[in-house]
């Protein structure tokens, strides 16, 4: 293992390295290979060893589950004995479900959307029929379904398939009418084939069309009923290989379903009628109803409704059979929701539900077709949600469900991810948020229930939070792979609603969702949480168990500064900084407003975006706001949107910044600290020569939460272009580019006018930094609103992209040395900027504890500066061992328990700082990761120990540094897909995989590391995908996935009795491996389908070694060695007889020989 002995290696360094000059800070352009030592002045001795611990073989990326409604479902099936349950997708993927903690992913590699599943009832299978007309054989009992066999059609389209209950044949319907048949084992189509020309009479001169139903008869299973789009159903003798009955009918047919007697069957048509069929008389309908429909007078035909999309006919032994069906409503009321109608007896009761019906299943208990049904529930499958219907009880109520479908209630704009947290909050959360539970659910269990789960070996606390456009905030308990909401808090609450109309007035920043929830950020040990939102808001919680009902406290901010147009340095070279340690700044604005100003005609001054409640309001346990704080408008120009926020529990403050500048509050005494420009906080070391001017007359166009819709941007918005940014559709995609343009602001009229994409005009001209990359992003419209809620920064150094703003990119306090050679600690605020800049701030607390509610604290820029290339992404602090330095923070009391507070009001700190020692030298170690590169500085001499250039032709979207196995990473997520791991202090490499390529900004903007090695991202606008880059984790992921197959043995069919097998058909004597095995139907053409072995076939699975391929392939393969034991035996048992045949043949001969002899001849 490598040590790294500092004292050695900063032996005989110059105190200046070549092409800098001495400054406080470390030469950024003195950027050295990758994982080089930066020579940056000279350091004290340091008697410390450093151990790093980890290693390259501690890192490993795979992906272990995924959370939330599958998107865009288009098919469901589900298995009545494993209790099991399917969903496919328009993108390739399967989602099968059992129970809680069940809940395994699979992806078909071509992306095609599934068309249709089927599941191999109780033998841990599943075929899959997807759009590029191929069907799918997944092994099922395994922990990670693969696909055994593939069978892809040529000639034809697939549009519907059918596997009867125990059977190895599946039939498959085509778009051209005819039907195909597949054994399931071998996967290879029969010679057998229903074409269409035959089925219909040959008098009929039209098409029927494709097929849209096959199911075999549930009185005799050598029938089979064909329904075609056209209306026509044929009833097809098998054996005879002849149409029985046909049945026409005027409208199309989208369903069929059977009555488990197998006499008649009912149909769903376009026309939103129902039409029950005999067998015995199938010239009309046996009856026919328009359920939704008017009835007319004199026997006229009913009106007409929408069509009826899927029904089914589901009979019970002790009351009327349940007729279920979606669609079917009427016409004239269009505004009407998507509904599911359930007519049991005369009884007809109409579900409304919140989005568009995809698909419904009826769960029954017996799968046995020809038995009494006896539905007990319904599982309907929305377009963005699932649930599953009651049908025991009269009310029909819903169950509550178990799986976290509900993530994209509102669509996530932001994410945070917490692993190794105190193990009481996930208890104190979920405590206070069952309180607040949605009642009149089912009271029987959750009827899907298949699978097996344990907990597995790590099950560590974890905990994800998720922001949302509506500005709610949902805790969920991650732990041991599963999710499960816990608490719901809604930010919203502390805002006045807004009148219509007053939207536009007032929060001009973006025209809908006002609330969205744009940053987070929590501190597990003190329970202080704090948001801030796309208009320009921060609201600060604190936790207690007790209700309260009180005024919430509002500040508002003034944070505005306009400079010339900049004149940037070359990237390669970098102005001294003189020592301002003694320098104390002026601020040019350094309290904010807690007034409103009435504004003058159009120009608006000191108004906030949103109104704050001003009378007492009811605080629920949970959390309760503490203080909003508010950016307003200044000089007719709206606040930028906050790109950067931190929070100390232990000093009672919170920072933030935009593209303007820097705002620290107070939130114990409830004041403003400082509001300041950035440029002024360099004060006369501004190294970029800006000097300010009078506020501009013309406003400025924010583009807010849609800068990333597809459409051009006209000149005004150029400045918003990050120099270092990649091109999304023509859109600034760095995390640090933010819209804070000058020039005219765009009315409504020339919004819309930008909404739409000129051709041959591209939005933005494209930059010309060396360090530029271009990326072309699909944005469907569907995920266009949900991609606008884009967290990003301002634009990093450039020597030909000329931009006046400098946005504040990042935020962290800590104990450190805020000025060079500092000999103590002390309290201290690192700000990061998008020009790579990082700026330290001396925060003055009161010595005394009692002084703290009473006192001032005094903010000052120390006058320290370092700089990287691209924009600051995070910070953290090492000390002088390689230990992690957590941040100080407060011991959590409950803020509204009298009891406890009487006893002690003072506050327990937690300063998790050491000591410094009385040696000479440095203390502390500084991580600082940009966009483009990190860098380890040594406190207080401020010299660059280590650079690590990460990339040069991409930028960093997200880096944090976590603790992995007792020792600290830096973990970074690039933009062209790779995910990186260093080792700290030395930054060398440990992993570099290119994961996962930004396809959507999406990712971007919630992808995150936590501890552990876990991170996660939104994948989809309504699923969370985790991963891991630890190989431990990877090693245990087996043991940790559930079990989608368990052992059970399949429940036996009633007793058909005497008179019901006498005259019940010939169904059980029907043997459809005689009819359709190659012996008797022939090989099928060649070219109409291709069989293509799967990665989980047999064909690879004897050397698999450890069950790779699950007990499905080596039951098989027992099986096939059984076989031929069994061979192997019949031979021997057949040399056997022929040798008894051969012995008792020759005693015979012998018995002959000696038969007339007497005793006395032998």
């Amino acid at each position: 293992m490598k040590k790294f002995n500092f004292r050695k290696v900063l032996d005989g360094l110059t105190a200046s390295s070549p092409g800098s000059g001495s400054s406080s800070g470390s030469n950024s352009s003195g950027g050295a290979g990758t994982g080089s030592l930066h020579p940056g002045g000279t350091a004290g001795v340091l008697r410390e060893e450093i151990q790093e611990t980890l290693t390259s073989e501690y890192f490993h990326i795979c992906k272990t589950v995924r959370h939330g409604f599958p998107y865009q479902p288009t098919a469901l099936a589900f298995d009545p004995v494993q209790k099991t349950l399917a969903i496919g997708t328009r993108s390739g993927a399967i989602r099968i479900l059992g129970r809680p903690g069940v809940d395994c992913y699979c992806q078909h590699e071509s992306g095609a959307a599934v068309l249709q599943l089927q599941f191999l009832i109780n033998e841990g299978a599943l075929v899959s029929a997807s759009s590029d007309d191929t069907l799918h054989l997944w092994n099922l009992r395994q922990k990670r379904p693969a696909i055994l066999h593939s069978l892809k059609f040529n000639r034809e389209r697939i549009t519907y398939c059918h596997l009867p209950f125990q059977s190895k044949w599946l039939y498959v319907g085509t778009e051209r009418g005819n039907t195909h048949i597949v054994n399931i084992e071998s996967f290879v189509l029969s010679g057998y084939v229903i074409m269409w020309n035959k089925a219909i009479e040959l008098s009929t001169k039209t098409h029927p069309g494709p097929v849209v139903h096959l199911s075999d008869s549930p009185r005799d299973e050598g029938k089979l009923l064909i329904g075609y789009e056209n209306g026509t159903v044929v009833f097809w003798d098998l054996k005879s290989k002849r149409a029985e009955l046909r049945v026409y009918y005027d409208e199309a047919i989208h369903s069929i379903d059977w009555h488990h007697e197998g006499k008649q069957f009912m149909c769903s048509h376009s026309d939103g009628s129902l039409t029950l069929w005999n067998l015995k008389s199938p010239s009309r309908p046996f009856q026919t109803t328009i359920p939704h429909g008017k009835s007319q007078r004199e026997g006229r035909k009913s009106e007409s409704c929408k069509p009826i999309l899927k029904v089914e006919y589901k009979t019970c032994r002790n009351s009327e059979p349940f007729i279920i069906f979606s669609g079917g409503l009427s016409y004239d009321k269009a505004c009407r929701r998507p509904s599911l109608t359930i007519m049991h007896g005369k009884a007809i009761t109409v579900l409304e539900m919140d989005h568009p019906i995809v698909e419904f299943l009826t769960l029954c208990e017996t799968p046995y077709p020809n038995e009494f049904q006896e539905p007990y529930a319904v599982v309907v499958l929305l377009e963005k949600d699932l649930i599953v219907v009651d049908l025991t009880q009269s009310n029909f109520p819903i169950f509550e469900n178990p799986y976290p479908m509900d993530i994209h209630e509102s669509p996530v704009t932001c994410t945070a991810y917490f692993a190794d947290c105190p193990p009481d909050l996930i208890l104190v959360l979920y405590s206070i948020g069952v309180k607040h539970k949605k009642q009149g659910y089912s009271n029987k269990e959750w009827p899907i229930s298949g699978g097996a789960w344990n907990l597995g070996t790590q099950t560590y606390p974890e905990i994800i939070i998720t922001g949302h456009a509506d500005g709610s905030i949902k805790f969920w308990d991650a732990s041991a792979i599963t999710l499960q909401m816990l608490y719901k808090l809604k930010t919203s609450k502390v805002f006045e609603k807004q009148k219509v109309g007053e939207g536009k007035q007032t929060c001009e920043i973006v025209e809908e969702d006002p609330y969205a929830i744009q940053m987070i950020y929590w501190c597990p040990e003190s329970r202080i949480f704090c948001v801030s939102g796309v208009s320009a808001y921060v609201i600060i919680y604190k936790f207690s168990r007790h209700e309260i009902t009180t005024e919430i406290v509002s500040l508002e901010v003034r944070l505005q500064y306009d400079v010339e147009d900049i004149i940037t340095p070359e990237p390669e070279t970098s102005p001294p900084f003189p020592d301002l340690s003694s320098q104390l700044p002026s601020s040019r604005s350094l309290s904010g407003s807690t007034n409103t100003v009435a504004s003058e005609g159009v120009t608006k001054d000191s108004i906030p975006c949103l109104n704050v409640k001003t009378r007492p309001v009811r605080m629920p346990p949970g959390y309760q706001a503490e203080l909003v704080i508010q950016l307003v408008w200044v000089d007719g120009e709206p606040p930028q949107q906050i790109t950067s926020l931190a929070v100390s529990s232990a000093y009672g403050i919170v920072a933030f910044g935009n593209c303007n500048g820097l705002a620290v509050v107070d939130f114990i005494q409830k004041t403003v600290l400082l509001s300041m420009g950035t440029i002024d906080l360099y004060k006369s070391s501004d190294l970029y020569q800006r000097q300010p001017r009078s506020p501009r007359k013309n406003k400025q166009f924010i583009a807010g939460l849609t800068e990333l819709n597809d459409s051009p941007v006209p000149l005004e918005l150029e400045r918003c272009k990050s120099p270092t940014s990649d091109h999304v559709n023509g859109h600034c995609t760095s995390p640090t580019s933010q819209s804070c343009s000058s020039g005219k602001r765009l009315s409504s009229a020339d919004v819309s006018k930008v909404n739409r994409w000129g051709p041959g005009r591209p939005p933005f001209r494209k930059a010309q930094s060396a360090a530029c990359m271009e990326i072309s992003l699909p944005v469907t419209t569907e995920e266009s609103r949900e991609n606008s809620y884009n967290r990003s920064r301002s634009s990093s150094i450039s020597s030909i992209d000329k931009d006046s703003k400098e946005a504040i990119t990042a935020l962290y306090f800590m104990e450190s040395f805020a000025r060079k050679n500092d000999s103590t600690i002390s309290p201290c605020l690192f700000v990061g900027t998008s020009l790579g800049m990082v700026l330290i701030i001396s925060l003055n607390l009161p010595s005394a504890e009692e002084q703290r509610f009473t006192e001032p604290v005094m903010v000052l820029p120390s006058g320290t500066f370092l700089s990287l290339k691209g924009a600051v992404l995070t910070f953290s602090c090492m000390d002088r061992t390689g230990g992690l330095m957590q941040p100080p923070y407060e011991v959590w009391k409950d803020p509204n328990n009298i009891e406890e507070n009487e006893k002690s009001w003072r506050r327990k700190l937690v300063m998790n700082c050491p000591s410094p020692s009385q040696e000479i030298g440095d203390h502390q170690y500084t991580i600082v990761c940009s966009e483009k590169q990190a860098k380890v500085f040594s406190l207080p001499s401020q010299t660059c120990l280590y650079v690590h250039n990460i990339t040069e032709t991409s930028f960093i979207l997200q880096a944090d540094v976590v603790v992995m196995c007792n020792s600290a990473c830096l973990a970074c997520f690039c933009a062209n897909g790779h995910i990186m791991i260093m080792s700290l202090p030395s930054l060398r490499p440990m992993l570099d995989v290119n994961y996962l390529p930004l396809t959507d900004m999406r990712i971007a903007r919630t992808f995150c590391f936590t501890n552990e090695g876990q991170a996660l991202y939104l994948v989809s606008p309504t699923e969370i995908q985790r991963l891991t880059y630890s190989q431990e984790m990877c090693d245990n992921l087996q043991d940790m996935l559930g079990d989608l197959f368990t052992p059970i043995e399949t429940p036996e069919a009633q007793n058909r009795g005497f008179l019901k097998g006498l005259f019940g058909g010939s169904g059980q004597t029907f043997d459809r491996e005689e009819l359709f095995g190659e012996a008797s139907a022939g090989k099928a053409s060649r070219s109409l389908a291709q069989h293509i072995p799967g990665p989980g076939g047999i064909e690879g699975m004897k050397g698999a070694a450890g069950g790779v391929m699950g007990e499905l392939t080596r039951a098989r393969i027992a099986l096939d060695e059984r076989g031929q034991r069994l061979g192997e035996l019949e031979e021997k048992t057949a040399g056997m007889m022929t040798s008894a045949e051969a012995f008792s043949k020759h005693a015979h001969e012998l018995m002959l020989k000696y038969k007339d002899k007497k005793w006395y001849q032998f």
